[in-house]
């Protein structure tokens, strides 16, 4: 029997972010999943009153299923900890930084990971950035700073596309990023408790592997384990971890990077909240593990915590 076996354990999903669409998928997953495994679970769309909705059904523990703004940036986790709930996933100030990609970069760098060369624009600067302002020129990859699920990206071939580009990327909470583009295969790692659980390959059949090629079936390839070398296997789990501990990350992370022709990965992104949907990237690596997606849930679940 799991540790939360007979207690009041409240999914939360749905929120507040551009991300809500890909929570509830997750949230109805994960809340089917730890269900099939006997645990007591409600499904709670975390808006405005989700103190109040915590309170009334009496929730003991917290599965975050929560993408983005408002879930993935630290703010429900702060709720959580003051409620003296606890919860799955990253803390407060792990997920904080984690979601901002300008700050989780400069952890990176300061452990030692390779980085793509990038340039930070806020958003008051954006209309005047052109191709020489560019830290590699073109192609160039245009993100904002704070959202997940690659909303807001874009890969910029032409210099007529760069300032729609920008523009639309500056839309979004904070800074924009402009990084160089880097040919190389897309690699994922997932982290549950600080253990690399193995890779997946994504080859999609769009530009890059962007909202409308993680959430359609049929549009991506996978290959899991990804088709590396042992030698870069090693390396590229080696790094995920290493960027999980940056963080200061806990429960389940996935890690994003692009592993160049040489070897050499190259991180993204840590997602302290990875999607747990039918096409998502964490399942299908457990799988490979040998570790069914019910399964997983309650050994995330298992791990919930008050961090601070």
């Amino acid at each position: 029997m799991g540790r939360w076996s007979g207690k009041k354990v409240a999914v939360l999903y749905g929120g507040r972010s551009a991300e809500r669409e890909v929570s509830l998928a997750t949230g109805k997953a994960c809340a089917e999943a730890l269900s099939a495994r006997g645990l007591d679970v409600t499904l709670v769309d975390a808006g405005l009153d989700l103190d109040l909705r915590l309170r009334a059904m009496g929730a003991e523990v917290a599965f975050v299923a929560l993408h983005g703004r408002y879930g993935e940036d630290g703010c429900v986790q702060g709720l959580l900890e003051s409620m003296g709930i606890p919860y799955t996933g990253s803390g407060v100030l792990s997920s904080a930084v984690g979601m901002d990609k300008v700050l989780s970069k400069l952890l990176f760098r300061e452990a030692g990971l390779s980085l793509a060369a990038y340039r930070v624009f806020p958003p008051s600067r954006v209309a005047s950035v052109t191709v020489a302002d560019l830290p590699a020129g073109l192609p160039t990859v245009v993100k904002p700073a704070c959202e997940g699920s690659s909303v807001g990206v874009h890969v910029v071939k032409d210099a007529g596309d760069l300032a729609a580009a920008l523009a639309d990327a500056a839309r979004f909470k904070g800074a924009v990023i402009a990084e160089q583009y880097l040919r190389g295969a897309e690699v994922n790692v997932a982290v549950l408790e600080g253990e690399a659980l193995g890779t997946v390959e994504m080859v999609p059949s769009r530009e890059f592997y962007d909202y409308v090629a993680k959430y359609t079936p049929g549009s991506t390839q996978y290959f899991v384990p990804a088709r590396l070398s042992p030698e870069v296997t090693a390396r590229v789990c080696r790094d995920a971890e290493t960027a999980y501990r940056a963080l200061g990350c806990a429960g389940a992370a996935r890690v994003d990077f692009i592993v160049a022709g040489d070897g050499t990965p190259y991180i993204l992104e840590v997602n302290s909240l990875p999607g747990m949907t039918g096409t998502s990237l964490v399942p299908k690596i457990a799988a490979g593990r040998g570790i069914p997606f019910p399964e997983l849930c309650e050994r995330i679940l298992d791990g919930a915590s008050l961090k601070e």
